[in-house]
């Protein structure tokens, strides 16, 4: 069978649209091979001095949000798309090898603010990236196309997760070369994901030429000026609106769940080797689910069931899930509760939810969504890590409480499945 006819098997193609989709998937498969090389280094650091300095952590990325989003506004308000992303890119590429000669340079690696640094550093790139991503993709492909592809394109993306947090597990655990037991420092792994960013950078430019961006007669708008539209946007915006609770929403109880994975993690382990090792184990079966259901299912689950119900699943499974971990706060429960929630929002929520902006214009998809994707994200996090406090004050249980906002992000989801069907 031909990789042609193969590629046909499993993805709904139509004639023409196989090397676009490529470039997307490869370009994907880049910007998540690069930070999934640093993502387990970033989860060990952020609980090195205890897990009770996460609220603080998340707090710190909320403030750089607020400060990078107006930044990156300003940047979208002056440059075509073709020369805003790549000069993005580039940007957090100089800070990763910043950050290593800080590393190696600085005695001690810099202390615990420089750890603290970079953990909040990665928080911001890593939203930043992948929202351009997804916000070009909405661009170049129709709605038709998305529900079709998008699956297919988030598969290059789990396909670099798991190489590269595979590849961090092996180097941390160390491997045999020559009858020698070799172990590679992780922090070199960021000149790495500096070439992986370039490369990324080559796709965009390539995905570029494919569909003429900047070209007037492809007939796409440019994102106009004004630094605070993307917020004027969603003060007015029913529709994005209901994106927002809907995000705000996944993102308390998704920290809920990232608190005590920290807290359990840091019980069942000792050491930032064997922590990091749990960490990458976790990420790696995440995205082996992932991949089993985006090349079979996705699109076909898309396709035909629709945005509306993928939209209910995620808060579905939350629902069961934090009750039993409120039963049983075992590694081996969490570790599967983690593995289903995360799998499947790769799998069939995140491109669910990337079609969304399918019939918005520029601004909303490279204004507003950073703004949710990044903002509003980490202001859910941030509403989620320092409820643990109130709540105990209130002597409400997590658990409790979790299963709570499962139920709330189960009602925001039908809400906006059937603003969907409203669209069209």
């Amino acid at each position: 069978m031909t990789p042609a006819r193969l590629l046909r098997r499993l993805v709904l193609l139509e004639e023409g649209e196989a090397p676009a989709l490529l470039w997307s998937a490869l370009y994907f498969f880049l910007l998540l091979f690069g930070f999934y090389l640093l993502r387990p280094v970033r989860e060990a650091i952020g609980i090195a001095r205890g897990a009770d300095k996460l609220p603080w952590l998340m707090t710190g990325t909320l403030v750089a949000m607020a400060l990078a989003n107006p930044a990156f506004a300003a940047l979208v308000s002056r440059l075509p798309r073709r020369r805003f992303i790549p000069w993005a890119y580039r940007f957090f590429a100089l800070n990763m090898l910043a950050f290593f000669l800080a590393f190696r340079l600085l005695p001690g690696h810099g202390g615990a603010g420089l750890g603290y640094a970079f953990y909040i550093w990665l928080s911001v790139f890593n939203l930043f990236v992948v929202s351009v991503f997804w916000g070009l993709m909405s661009d170049v492909w129709s709605g038709a196309q998305g529900r079709r592809l998008f699956g297919f394109i988030a598969t290059g993306g789990t396909l670099g997760a798991i190489a590269g947090a595979a590849l961090t597990g092996a180097l941390t655990k160390g491997f045999g070369l020559g009858g020698l037991h070799l172990k590679v420092d992780p922090l070199s792994l960021l000149l790495l994901s500096m070439v992986t960013l370039e490369l990324a950078v080559q796709c965009v430019k390539r995905l570029a030429t494919i569909f003429a961006l900047g070209d007037v007669a492809h007939g796409a708008r440019e994102p106009g000026p004004g630094l605070l539209e993307g917020l004027r946007l969603i003060t007015t915006s029913r529709y994005l609106q209901l994106i927002c609770a809907y995000m705000l929403l996944f993102t308390i109880t998704s920290t809920f769940l990232y608190l005590q994975q920290g807290a359990i993690v840091a019980r069942a382990f000792s050491g930032t080797a064997a922590r990091t090792a749990a960490f990458a184990r976790i990420d790696l079966w995440v995205n082996v689910l992932t991949l089993a259901t985006q090349v079979f299912l996705t699109g076909r689950i898309i396709t035909r069931l629709g945005i509306p119900f993928v939209l209910s699943i995620l808060p579905v499974l939350s629902l069961a899930g934090f009750g039993a971990l409120w039963a049983w706060p075992t590694f081996g429960v969490m570790a599967l509760f983690q593995v289903l929630r995360r799998g499947l929002h790769y799998a069939v929520d995140r491109p669910a939810r990337e079609i969304l902006y399918i019939p918005l214009g520029p601004e909303e998809r490279y204004k507003s969504k950073p703004f949710i994707d990044t903002f509003v994200y980490r202001g859910g996090d941030l509403l989620g890590v320092w409820a643990p406090t109130a709540l105990m004050a209130l002597a409400i249980p997590v658990g409790l409480a979790a299963v709570g906002c499962s139920g709330l992000w189960l009602g925001s989801s039908l809400a906006l499945g059937r603003r969907v069907k409203q669209i069209g």
